[in-house]
């Protein structure tokens, strides 16, 4: 990233994008976009027109400065658009708009996770065969975690563990859209006046979506899945490296190179000291004496061995930091993480009992939440993705904390991400 904004400087004509989808994370990325010289947003879309013009209005630009398209299809394979930022949170449509977009010729700034965590690694090999940018969202989490593993390994360093932090509790799992203010404290008439989504708050409370990130963060530095899942263990900052790292040095990892979530909550709900619910990290191991010394002497929490240290990032700034992606996938043609390989996937469990006739309804709901599993996992058990489970219908009984498969549910209709994701799996 160093020299970044020389790079656009140096150019003779502005990078220009459009966004698609226009909640929280777009409105806070247009409000830094308009003070970058050299960074243009022609035009933005979104199912409302009236939500767009709020987020343009919110982020200070005039009436009829930045074009509201009527479809995003009108945006995309535009000529005059060179990155399309993809900000729907729907997996079906950001694959469908993805698709468009890379045939186009356009480079694509994924910031809905879910259709990373989808099919990630077909769509950034379908943009490396067109010659364009397929790249994570600078900001959101996976992103920087997935800078941090890069920043470790181009140092020499093995990678342990990697991940971010969140508020967790086991029973949250199964959290419900009309349970979930009470586990955040909110009354119902505030999050109501305050036009919070239940089904987005519920996703990031109920796990599925930190196994969503998580899984992007396999698949672009192929770290691996925990076999069981997120284990979410209680740590602070200072405990990173005594707690992310493998059981048999005395943490609460099955072993190395793996993904992990730490909770700011401990099991009986109190407060974990310096907690990094919003922030990211990665463990690492000194690959000698001489590392460990190093470690001692400039300061590292170096775990009960010595022999780990971990590197954090306390907080992030999601929309706020998405012009890093869209500069370097214009400006240097190169992806701010990208997916690389099928490593890991999310697979729908049941948060109830469900019965044959039952419609799942996807992330956040009521009736199932994402796991995230090795690849290898998933493939060999046949498993219904999370970001495939909307309006599937289920064809058996599935017991309450069992994984759903494939074979039991039949879809109404078969979309883009279905055909894409058997393609990956056959390829």
């Amino acid at each position: 990233m160093l020299n970044l904004l020389d790079d656009l400087r140096a150019r003779t004509s502005p990078v220009r994008c459009a966004v698609i989808g226009c909640g929280k994370f777009t409105t806070m990325f247009l409000h830094q976009a308009r003070r970058l010289d050299g960074l243009l947003v022609s035009a933005v879309a979104d199912l409302s027109p009236e939500r767009a013009a709020t987020a343009l209005e919110a982020a200070g630009y005039a009436t009829g400065e930045v074009k509201i398209a009527a479809s995003a299809h009108d945006l995309l394979g535009d000529p005059d658009i060179e990155v399309v930022v993809e900000a729907t949170g729907d997996p079906l449509a950001g694959i469908e708009h993805a698709l468009a977009a890379i045939d186009g010729g356009q480079h694509v700034v994924m910031v809905t996770v879910e259709a990373d965590a989808l099919a990630g690694p077909a769509l950034a090999a379908r943009a490396r065969a067109r010659g364009v940018v397929y790249s994570m969202a600078y900001g959101d989490q996976p992103a920087l975690i997935c800078e941090l593993v890069d920043w470790a390994r181009t140092c020499g360093f093995d990678v342990v563990s990697a991940g971010k932090g969140t508020k967790y509790l086991p029973e949250y799992h199964f959290s419900t859209p009309e349970t979930v203010w009470g586990h955040y404290g909110f009354a119902p008439g505030y999050a109501e006046s305050a036009r919070l989504n239940p089904r987005m708050f519920n996703s990031f409370l109920d796990g599925t979506k930190s196994a969503i990130e998580m899984v992007a963060v396999a698949n672009g530095t192929g770290l691996s899945a925990p076999p069981s899942g997120l284990l979410f263990p209680p740590c602070g900052a200072d405990d990173l490296a005594s707690v992310c790292v493998p059981a048999a040095d005395g943490g609460a990892l099955a072993g190395k190179g793996v993904v992990e979530v730490v909770s700011s909550l401990r099991r009986d709900g109190a407060q974990v000291d310096r907690d990094l619910r919003w922030g990211v990290y990665v463990t690492l191991e000194a690959p000698s004496e001489y590392v460990r010394d190093c470690f001692a002497q400039y300061g590292l929490k170096a775990g009960h061995s010595g022999q780990y240290a971990a590197m954090y990032r306390p907080y992030h700034l999601i929309g706020l930091e998405l012009a890093v992606s869209v500069v370097s996938a214009a400006v240097r043609r190169a992806p701010t993480g990208t997916a690389r390989s099928f490593a890991a996937d999310v697979v729908t469990t049941a948060k109830r009992d469900l019965e044959p006739g039952d419609r799942l309804d996807g992330e956040g709901g009521y009736t199932a939440y994402g796991t995230a599993v090795p690849a290898s996992a998933s493939i060999e058990r046949g498993l219904l993705p999370i970001g495939l489970a909307k309006g599937a219908r289920l064809t058996s009984k599935v017991h309450k904390g069992s994984q759903v498969g494939l074979a039991e549910v039949t879809f109404d209709e078969r979309s883009s991400a279905l055909t894409l994701r058997e393609g990956m799996l056959a390829g």
